[in-house]
Order: C-alpha cells, then structure tokens, then sequence
C-alpha cells in the first residue's frame, strides 16, 4: 500500500496483520482522489478530512499529501491508531491533523461541539459491520458537520448502505470491482 500522488506520493504506509482493517486500495483511492478533485482547478488544497474507521489512515494521509489543511481520524481498535501514528510520523504533519481514538457514535458529537466543518467525510466500516452504515450516516444527518461538504463511503459493491438519511441524500455511486463508493450531501 502506498501514497499515490501529491507530496509523499509513492510512500509506503505500514500494513497491520491479524485484524479486520481492510485498507482501502491503491486502485480505489486513486479513483476517489480523480472523482474529487475533477473540475477543481485547487485540486483539494486547504480542505478539511473527516476519515472516519480510519484503519491505516491510507484516506486521510493521501489527502494530506494532496494539499489537505486539516484530517481528523476517528479509529477505535488500539493497533490501528499506533500504525496510524506509525504512518504519519515520517512525513512531518504535526498540527495538520488529530487522531480520536474512540467509537466513531462518540466522535461525531464532540466533533459537532467544537465546530468542525469538514469539506470531505469519509466512511469506510468494515464490511461485516453493515449497520455501521445505516448509524453513522444517520449521525451525520442529524449533525451540523455536514453543511455544505460531501460524505463518501466504501462499501461492497453488493452492499447498499441506502439512499436518504435524516437530512442527507446520496448523489451519486460508483462501482469498482467488488468496491462501491456512494456519495452524499445534505438535501
């Protein structure tokens, strides 16, 4: 697994063995990244990352690389945040991001208190955790951090997290091999 373009484009990030993380690929990041950036001549430059179930952080540490001010990563498995650390360490970050180790049904709500308005929220459970779809988009919908960005989860391409939620819709989905990305703003 490595960092696809901008500043530490071609950069490994560290794998973790043994858990249910299941890293988002080269392939569909790479997808993403091209989806989000396409008719923004700034490319991502200055914007502000929810990654949320961060695992590695392979989302939110591509998003630095491409030019993100800020990424809040949301993991809860202790493993995942010490690789998570692990991975931004070398790149010299510091200040450009926070690490919440805790349940993302936690994090959604402080986050809310202290005024966080992300550009971009990506969600990427792990895939036996369907209801975790279904409950984080419903948090998300009642909260204020989706005013005006998008959400993008990761999911099986045979797995529909659903279309409308508590004040956010999706716009649009994208299937990639056995992946799926659906997007969705606030109606």
């Amino acid at each position: 697994m490595r960092i696809i373009a901008g500043k530490f484009r071609s950069r490994r990030l560290g794998p973790i063995r043994g858990t249910d993380i299941r890293p988002t690929s080269d392939r569909l990041r790479e997808t993403l990244f091209n989806v989000l950036s396409a008719g923004n001549p700034a490319g991502l430059e200055g914007s502000v990352w929810l990654d949320l179930f961060a695992g590695t952080g392979a989302v939110g540490i591509e998003a630095l690389s491409r030019g993100a001010a800020m990424v809040y990563f949301v993991e809860s498995s202790k493993p995942a945040v010490e690789l998570l650390r692990r991975n931004l360490q070398p790149l010299g970050v510091n200040g450009k991001f926070q690490i919440l180790q805790q349940n993302v049904e936690r994090a959604i709500p402080l986050l809310d208190r202290q005024r966080v308005r992300p550009d971009f929220i990506f969600l990427d459970p792990p895939y036996a955790l369907r209801e975790a779809y279904q409950a984080t988009l419903a948090a998300l919908g009642n909260s204020t951090l989706i005013e005006r960005g998008l959400i993008v989860t990761e999911h099986e391409r045979k797995f529909d997290p659903g279309e409308e939620f508590r004040g956010i819709h999706r716009v649009r989905k994208l299937e990639q091999g056995d992946a799926a990305l659906s997007f969705y703003r606030r109606k």
